[in-house]
């Protein structure tokens, strides 16, 4: 045996590579049921259209169920779709029962589906989203569906992963979980404040970060993964000013296409982020890396 040197290390110890099990499929879904919430949105979309062309079965859920049978289309003959309201815990239960009675049972839940405030008029919007204006109303619904929504469904079909002692769980957050909104882009070319991002939505997704972190710690040892995936703003046919406005806070210069999240949530769905777990995965274009 050869002398140990200062560092620790032994002298004169043969280096050896270990060996590493990797394989070529280990971003493969296939086999996997994966239940996507919000499967109509703009984020929804593209995330069911990439989980299917890794070979999951897609069971895309949403409170819209014509615009979710249209997105079908792109999916895997494996796919499905069902009506889902995520603030009912009846609707959760039910849809879990169909699930369950048409496949082996869930391997992987997001929890994208969310809302933003919408208003009548212009008039409206730039009164009621001022933090002194800003009714309760408006609050709770946000917050029923985005924090509780998400609670609802984690406790439904993240207690069903729990019990088979595998799974993955990506609740979805927002750049605005993380920073303040800056108020200054939603203003017209002038500077004439348009809007304000209201307070129920950043606080929402805030929330959804550390309850993220408090279901892996909790489903930790029953072998069910929980992390966040927080994207930044994707381009939909805002106006110019904001586009250029948003752009600019980003290191790259753009807005996100929906299809810029597809990586992201087909690594956190598979295997290949076996070993993550409580983490916050941020594609936000740099905005919160300044």
């Amino acid at each position: 045996m050869g002398k140990t040197s200062r560092t620790g290390f032994q002298k004169n110890h043969k280096f050896q590579i270990r060996k590493i099990n990797m394989t070529n499929d280990m971003f493969s879904l296939k086999d996997k049921i994966v239940v996507v919430t919000g499967a109509a949105g703009l984020i929804g979309q593209a995330q069911c259209i990439a989980l299917s062309k890794y070979g999951a079965s897609v069971i895309a859920c949403d409170i819209d169920l014509n615009k979710t049978k249209i997105l079908l289309n792109e999916l895997n003959h494996k796919s499905f779709a069902l009506r889902i309201d995520v603030t009912n815990h009846h609707s959760i239960k039910e849809a879990n029962s169909i699930i369950e009675s048409e496949t082996n049972g869930i391997d992987v839940l997001i929890n994208n589906a969310a809302i933003n405030d919408t208003f009548i008029s212009s008039e409206d919007m730039l009164s009621q989203t001022m933090f002194e204006n800003y009714s309760c109303d408006l609050w709770r619904k946000s917050i029923n569906v985005n924090v509780t929504g998400t609670f609802l469904c984690c406790q439904v079909f993240g207690s069903v992963m729990a019990e088979k002692r595998k799974g993955s769980i990506i609740n979805v957050g927002s750049t605005y979980g993380l920073v303040g909104p800056d108020q200054s882009i939603y203003t017209d070319e002038t500077g004439k404040q348009l809007f304000y991002k209201s307070p129920a939505y950043p606080t929402g997704k805030g929330a959804i970060v550390n309850f993220t972190r408090y279901l892996a710690a909790y489903w930790g040892v029953k072998g069910v993964r929980v992390n966040t995936l927080s994207p930044g703003g994707v381009e939909d046919a805002q106006n110019e000013e904001f586009i250029k406005k948003y752009s600019e806070k980003t290191m790259l210069k753009r807005m996100a296409k929906p299809e810029d999240y597809a990586g992201a949530v087909v690594f956190l769905a598979s295997d290949a982020s076996s070993y993550m777990t409580g983490a916050n995965l941020i594609v936000d274009g740099g905005w919160t890396a300044w």
